[in-house]
């Protein structure tokens, strides 16, 4: 591969099929060469080599992945990370019964640590709910030891809403029993509690459920609430000087053994990784076969490093393009240089959508070019356009969130189609002085005032965005060799006649714009129906597709009727969705006109700061949404195929674990 073409060729990386075969006993070695490699993608070896040779998969259970988890384990027990180094790496080493003794032993002494931990814990959980109790009847000076001992008066604790307690002094003044003594309160209730003798308990028990009196269990203990409180305070305070002493305890034990740890985890990963790939791979006696997928771009280093290995023979050949192409890895090229940056951050909206089969093309800059446009057409203003910049620009640089930078360069984009229609916030006389600077008369559009000319804008654009898709799939198709499909196929080069020339006649019927004459589209439009119709057949014969003649003609007929009338309505209803792009211009101008109505002719500023926050934050959302349906529901669906495998490449996870917590 040539540099000038990854540095500016729209495609997915080529790749190279490996077949890999050689002696058992090289498997291991080998292996290792590939992980290292970094760009070695493997895959079944089963589907590439036929049956009858006689090799089978490997079924040996990996014995490093119990070792593996249960380290992994305790180290997210102790909430620290593990560490992946390659001075640690034992090659011909692998795991022994003296690793498993010492896993199972620090194991034992986590558990214990961390049990004890927990029940620590569970009793601070206790006091705190105890607390949290006892905290609503602070000042209650009354013996609950006392309280709980009494044999002929009964005592309910609990809350009840501050109405309750209003209708009680009220409706029930006069009952001697029905009295309840407050103790705190919060917004809606009164806490506290009522006192009733044994024989009229159900009576008084009646009256405050009326009144929505919900009871509280408090727990019992001898003393006051104050005293209660400080006593449990005082536990609480043991607790948390143990549970100090036992994390301590498991950092000092963590720090006497993470470098053991740490070694014995490079080397479980190594192995692992390496067994792992034998999942690939097929043997029989004393040889293997293992095949995957490296980049072009890296065949030769890659070819180095199998060289290195003794008794291994390598076959590279091109993948087949012609069949499936879903299991072919894909990885895209970096290409871009200069405008890498803005464009990558779209591959979210790509990946969203699928993964690029290998046979497709990469599409992330006309995603980034016609997203942003739509976008910022549809959510025209400089002001608010800038405060969306800038919120993308913190959630990048702050958050590392990927919609950050999507949000950057569409909030320019607003900004710009902000300053042609002459809004900032919804003020539309604030640009004048610039336009009149600048030697205009005033604001290149006025939204409100061009409301036909908006939505007339909207359709052209819809066109256009409709024509570069056909032309993408018309060149997805030359790439992939289908000659037919690029020619016959309803988003091939006929689909694209047809539409235009419906374009043509549309736009003359509306008196716009119509270079050619009826009769010439109608020529156009009766071929191109005609071509789509039989489609099939020139597409089967060109391409060599095996079942292309039609078993029934009167079938054949009548079911490319019903297709071809669908593809008609496919491109009428595609086009009219753009209409959604002039609507919302229109909404944005209007829901700044309504606030500005809010506003009053005073224009209070809070109302208009207010507006346009959720201007902001609800229009914002829903412009970003129908913009990506645009995308993929009226553009994707004409080139974009999807359903590929991502490339990756089997590695050593080196670094740290995410063990921790």
């Amino acid at each position: 591969m040539q540099k000038g073409d990854s540095e500016t060729e729209m495609a997915v990386e080529k790749m190279k099929l490996m077949k890999l075969s050689g002696a058992l006993k090289s498997l291991a070695p080998l292996s290792a060469a590939l992980c290292e490699s970094e760009c070695f993608h493997a895959d079944s070896a089963a589907k590439y080599i036929s049956a009858s040779m006689g090799f089978v998969p490997f079924v040996e259970e990996n014995p490093h992945a119990g070792a593996l988890a249960e380290l992994t384990e305790i180290a997210k027990t102790v909430q620290v990370d593990l560490e992946y180094r390659d001075e640690y790496i034992l090659k011909d080493t692998e795991a022994d019964a003296d690793d498993a003794e010492y896993l199972a032993k620090l194991k034992k002494e986590v558990v214990a640590l961390y049990e004890e931990q927990n029940a620590l814990l569970e009793q601070k959980a206790i006091c705190t709910s105890g607390m949290e109790k006892y905290a609503h009847f602070k000042g209650m000076d009354i013996d609950l030891d006392q309280i709980a001992q009494c044999r002929y008066i009964k005592i309910r604790f609990g809350h009840m809403p501050k109405a309750g307690f209003d209708k009680l002094q009220t409706v029930f003044k006069d009952n001697p029993y029905a009295v309840f003594h407050r103790c705190s309160a919060d917004e809606t209730d009164y806490w506290g509690a009522y006192f009733a003798p044994v024989n009229m308990v159900n009576e008084i028990d009646s009256i405050f459920a009326f009144l929505l009196f919900e009871p509280f269990e408090v727990p019992g203990a001898a003393g006051t609430v104050d005293e209660v409180m400080a006593e449990i305070q005082h536990s609480m305070d043991i607790i948390a000087a143990q549970a100090d002493e036992v994390s301590a305890r498991m950092h000092t034990l963590w720090q006497e053994e993470r470098e053991h740890c740490n070694r014995i985890y490079t080397n479980l990963v190594y192995q692992n990784t390496l067994y792992a790939l034998r999942s690939y791979a097929l043997h029989n006696d004393d040889r293997f076969m293992l095949v995957g997928f490296v980049p072009a771009g890296e065949e030769k280093k890659f070819k180095a490093a199998v060289e290195k290995i003794q008794d291994v023979s390598l076959a590279v050949s091109d993948p087949d393009t012609h069949g499936d192409t879903t299991a072919v890895p894909v990885k895209m090229k970096k290409g871009f240089k200069l405008l890498r940056p803005l464009v990558e951050p779209y591959n979210y909206y790509v990946d969203m959508y699928g993964t690029p089969a290998y046979s497709d093309i990469d599409i992330t800059p006309f995603v980034a070019i016609t997203y942003t446009v739509l976008f910022g057409m549809m959510f025209g203003d400089l002001g608010q356009g800038a405060v969306l910049a800038l919120l993308g620009f913190l959630m990048w640089k702050l958050k590392k969130m990927e919609l950050g930078k999507i949000l950057v360069p569409c909030g320019i984009s607003s900004m710009v189609f902000g300053f042609l229609f002459g809004s900032v916030f919804g003020f539309e006389e604030m640009l004048d002085p610039v336009y009149h600077a600048l030697g205009w008369s005033g604001k290149p559009m006025s939204v409100m005032d061009s409301i036909n000319t908006v939505l007339l804008i909207a359709i052209g654009i819809g066109v256009a965005l409709m024509v570069c898709a056909m032309l993408l799939n018309i060149y997805a198709c030359l790439k992939r060799r289908q000659i037919g499909e690029a020619i016959f196929s309803q988003n091939g080069l006929v689909g694209l006649l047809m539409y235009l020339a419906g374009v043509n006649f549309a736009s003359g019927f509306m008196n716009g714009p119509a270079p050619l004459p009826n009769s010439v589209c109608f020529v156009i439009l009766g071929i191109c129906a005609v071509l789509l119709m039989i489609k099939e057949i020139p597409i089967g014969i060109i391409d060599k597709h095996p079942d292309w003649k039609p078993e029934s003609v009167m079938d054949f007929v009548l079911q490319n009727i019903f297709e071809l009338l669908e593809y008609v309505l496919s491109y009428l209803s595609n086009t009219v969705s753009f209409l959604r792009v002039g609507a919302f211009v229109l909404v944005h101008a209007g829901m700044m006109m309504v606030v500005f109505s809010l506003a009053g002719e005073n224009e209070n500023l809070f109302v208009i700061i207010l507006g346009n926050i959720l201007v902001i934050a609800l229009e914002g959302l829903l412009t970003g949404i129908q913009a990506l349906r645009l995308e993929y529901y009226e553009m994707f669906s004409r080139f974009y195929t999807g359903g590929g495998t991502a490339f990756h490449p089997i590695r050593f996870a080196k670094g740290k674990s995410d063990s921790a917590a």
